[in-house]
């Protein structure tokens, strides 16, 4: 028996309490039926005892009892109505889930909508679809993928389905709005609008998602940001955590020379106190000998004996003068005062180089990969093969002479200019007695020999000579660095107009161009001279190594 052919319909078989099919149902006295559960429950909460149904009231709780006939056709009801259910599930069809439409031709249990009809403007399952798969007239209604609201479909004003869209006034329309209210506007099909809204769609769609991709990519620039920060961050304390213990440690080596300078005094002290001291307990020792004797031969009654041994003993033990001699402490005073002085000059010293130390390690982050050009070497220059090296020789070579190339002098541009940002790049110049590095600008003119002017300013610093060192700004600037460089360091700040040069193996700072206006490319510069014996030797582009910090 299924639930379509039952007699009873499916109403009869709800609790009108929990409105599901009957469990455990139960009669009252006026002949209703309940489910046990609801009807007990009800009871326990409303007073006086009443049916929900008819409203009649029972004086006394009424006894209950099972209603068999209604418990078998309840379940007989329940179990046909699975078993509908699964038979439609094995055709395809479902019951549907929250936010699915349903067949509105279903009676009962409503199965799944699978199509929607624009002209019915009704949903089927696939059994009530049939119809209109099979039937002719049927079969020219416009079918849709199921949909609710489907009056929405109609015209409000003329009750006609909704086919035409008026790009005007930007809405969907039906036939007689297009002859009334639209008939001097832009109406099309509302296929012809769907495919022009749909492009405009996609257009929407690849702009949001370009906007998206932007986001994200900003989100990943804000993220290295913060790793960079971190980086830093974590760089910069590992940094001063290593220069504060070099601090400390000063501080804490000074300390034990102090306490070391101030004990030695004092055992020093101590030792001629002892010394003293001693010497006294000696002379003490004999002369309490000396009294005893004399004691005992002043009490003596031997006539002769006293005679004999007075002289001996009447005369005092030699003794040391004891009236100058003193112990003199040392003085303390000041030597705390000398003591934090000299380690006020000490920290001052270390400070300086490890300030030094740190500010070459910065600058060393931007280091740039750096080759020579062929095309700008002057013809007396030899580079080899990679680009790294280049020595001036004897002999000038037949180049040709193109508009980058130095026609005069011993000089040389890297390939790599930068017009922006910051770089670094160190030069070996071990061995050298004439060089120059640094950066031109891009437009300087290399036909003609180096000037000095105001106007032909560019940042370079060299050595003719073996003991002395330039900066070749206007007017010339003589540097006298502590000790003879052997590697260079060369950084470039565009942005703040700021040219450095380094004694890299004592991170001393050579000399600062600063306050430039660069507006256009610069590039690295490389001269060298010849020594006295034809070749010169080379200037090297070293790869920057990066030491730990350096305690004092």
């Amino acid at each position: 028996m299924s639930a379509a052919s039952c007699l009873l319909n499916e109403d009869q078989f709800l609790c009108s309490i929990c409105l599901d099919v009957f469990t455990d149902p139960v009669s009252t006295p006026c002949g209703h039926n309940f489910c046990k559960k609801c009807i007990t429950d009800h009871w326990d909460v409303n007073l006086p005892y009443n049916c929900p149904n008819c409203k009649e009231i029972f004086f006394s709780r009424p006894q209950l009892r099972v209603n068999t006939f209604i418990s078998e056709m309840a379940a007989q009801f329940r179990q046909s109505a699975q078993q509908e259910a699964s038979s439609s599930n094995s055709l395809g069809q479902q019951i549907p889930e929250p936010g699915e439409v349903p067949c509105d031709v279903c009676t009962g249990t409503k199965l799944k909508a699978l199509k929607s009809c624009l002209v019915c403007l009704v949903s089927y399952c696939h059994t009530h679809l049939e119809p209109h798969l099979k039937m002719s007239g049927l079969k020219r209604h416009q079918l849709i993928d199921p949909v609710e609201n489907l009056e929405g479909r109609m015209c409000e004003k003329h009750d006609k389905l909704l086919e035409l869209f008026c790009k005007n006034d930007q809405m969907c329309v039906c036939v007689l709005c297009s002859v009334t209210d639209h008939r001097t506007h832009d109406v099309v099909p509302l296929k012809e609008g769907y495919e022009g809204k749909k492009a405009e769609l996609g257009k929407t769609e690849a702009d949001i998602q370009q906007i998206i991709q932007k986001r994200r990519l900003k989100i990943e620039e804000i993220k290295q940001s913060v790793e960079l920060s971190d980086k830093n961050a974590d760089r910069e304390m590992a940094e001063g955590v290593q220069v504060f213990s070099a601090l400390k440690e000063r501080v804490e080596r000074s300390e034990a020379e102090l306490i070391h300078t101030l004990k030695e005094k004092q055992r020093e002290t101590q030792k001629q106190a002892e010394g003293f001291i001693k010497e006294l307990q000696q002379e003490i020792s004999e002369l309490e000998k000396r009294s005893s004797e004399v004691e005992q031969l002043s009490h003596s009654e031997d006539h002769l004996h006293l005679l004999q041994n007075f002289t001996s003993l009447n005369a005092a033990p030699p003794t040391k003068d004891w009236t100058g001699v003193r112990v003199h402490p040392p003085s303390y005073e000041g030597t705390v005062v000398r003591a934090v002085k000299q380690l006020e000059e000490t920290l001052s010293e270390q400070m300086k180089k490890l300030i030094s130390e740190l500010e070459l390690r910065r600058v060393q982050q931007y280091e740039v990969d750096v080759t020579l050009d062929p095309d700008t070497a002057s013809a007396w220059l030899i580079l080899s093969d990679d680009g790294k090296q280049v020595k001036s020789g004897d002999v000038k070579k037949n180049l040709p002479d193109n508009p980058e190339r130095f026609s005069s002098g011993a000089h040389v541009l890297a390939k790599q200019g930068f017009s922006l940002g910051r770089f670094y790049y160190e030069v070996q110049i071990k061995g050298e007695t004439g060089w120059g590095l640094g950066v031109v600008k891009e437009s300087m003119n290399r036909k003609k020999t180096l000037e000095l002017n105001a106007q032909n300013k560019f940042c370079v610093i060299g050595s003719s000579f073996e003991n002395w060192y330039c900066a070749l700004d206007y007017p010339l600037l003589v540097l006298t660095p502590m000790s003879k460089p052997e590697k260079v360091g060369v950084f470039v700040d565009y942005e703040e107009g700021l040219v450095s040069f380094y004694d890299v193996d004592t991170a001393c700072l050579l000399h600062s161009f600063t306050g430039w206006s660069f507006t256009e490319k610069l590039y690295p510069y490389f001269s060298t001279e010849r020594g006295d014996g034809g070749e010169s030797a080379s200037l090297i582009i070293s790869t920057v190594k990066h030491p730990e910090c350096k305690k004092c």
